[in-house]
């Protein structure tokens, strides 16, 4: 987790040395290098997490003209210099303040102060039940409805296609029609709060200098067909040979995707049936370079088979997902 700290005084500040050693992170003292405002106007949109080591009211007024969103916002938490209190401020479930107070705490015996009202009222808080799933939140702003329906004490339906291990939270049930909340990596029930398992890995062949502007294409054309949600993918795959390849590179940049390669002996080794090519395989050395190298990358199971159109290829397969039900510590 990217974190920086920021004190005030030398109290607070040897303080937020102790925290950087062990969170980590990096410490600053506001005013020795730069102001607090141009501290934050750097750090806020850049990092998982800010800390504040002093007075609440200073961090609200510091990161007030940058606040976004829920799903967009990093995690801020305020300390005292005493070390007394960890006081989540902003994104406590999706960006984790509330865990990292909670962290904080425990170092330093201080008392995490959680505000949230899910976990005041201790109901299932789908929000960080998300995170903990490494879902996306496609529609943030439903989060509201469901934690609303909880918080009234009504049932809310969630439908999931994959087994989720251990006890049901109070008053959540497993369905199928009509979910408030869908896990999913298709775009299905999208009237539910949409939870968007991060799993997929895009498997890619492309021939010599395919831009970055084709690669899009392709894939916005992949995801229309199959009703693929973007969010899914984690990760791009593909042969060796095109590790250098400048559109490929551009590709998986511009999603911040990370991009790995195979060889073709690695490749050719990959378990099970695949669309194969001789044309592929005689400038590769591979039969099929877009379906083994999404099933090698994925270390699961090929769901969409080879897609191919202007020189591109591209396949998607799914790492294995064990979601639990586990949303708080």
């Amino acid at each position: 987790m990217n974190i920086r700290l920021i004190a005030f005084t030398d109290r607070g500040f040897r303080l937020a040395q102790r925290l950087a050693e062990a969170l980590p992170g990096k410490a600053e003292r506001c005013g020795e290098t730069r102001s607090l405002q141009e501290w934050t106007a750097e750090a806020f949109p850049n990092v998982q997490a800010l800390i504040f080591v002093g007075a609440a009211g200073i961090g609200v007024r510091a990161i007030a003209p940058y606040v976004k969103s829920k799903a967009q916002d990093p995690a801020v938490v305020v300390v005292d210099e005493k070390g007394q209190f960890a006081i989540p401020i902003l994104s406590g479930h999706l960006g984790g303040a509330n865990d990292l107070a909670r962290k904080i705490a425990a170092l330093i015996g201080a008392q995490p102060v959680i505000t949230t009202a899910t976990d005041v009222n201790r109901v299932f808080a789908v929000d960080e039940w998300a995170k903990r799933q490494n879902c996306h939140v496609a529609n943030p702003e439903r989060i509201k409805l469901v934690s609303g329906k909880l918080l009234s004490g009504r049932e809310v339906t969630v439908r999931c296609p994959w087994p989720v291990a251990g006890k049901l939270p109070a008053l959540v049930r497993l369905g199928e029609e009509k979910p408030d909340v869908n896990v999913d990596i298709h775009k299905s029930f999208q009237e539910a709060l949409c939870l968007v398992p991060r799993i997929a890995v895009l498997g890619v062949g492309c021939k010599k200098g395919t831009t970055r502007e084709a690669l899009e294409r392709a894939f916005e054309k992949l995801l229309r067909t199959y009703s693929l949600n973007p969010q899914a993918v984690c990760r791009i795959c593909s042969i060796d040979l095109k590790k250098e390849e400048p559109g490929l590179l551009a590709f998986a940049q511009a999603h911040g995707w990370h991009f790995e390669t195979f060889s073709a002996r690695e490749l050719a080794a990959a378990p099970g049936e695949f669309s194969a090519s001789g044309f592929v395989k005689s400038v590769t050395g591979v039969d099929n370079v877009c379906e083994r190298s999404a099933l090698l990358g994925s270390g699961g199971t090929l769901i969409i088979k080879k897609n191919a159109g202007d020189g591109i290829t591209m396949a998607v397969a799914v790492e294995p997902y064990a979601p639990d039900w586990s949303y708080n510590e």
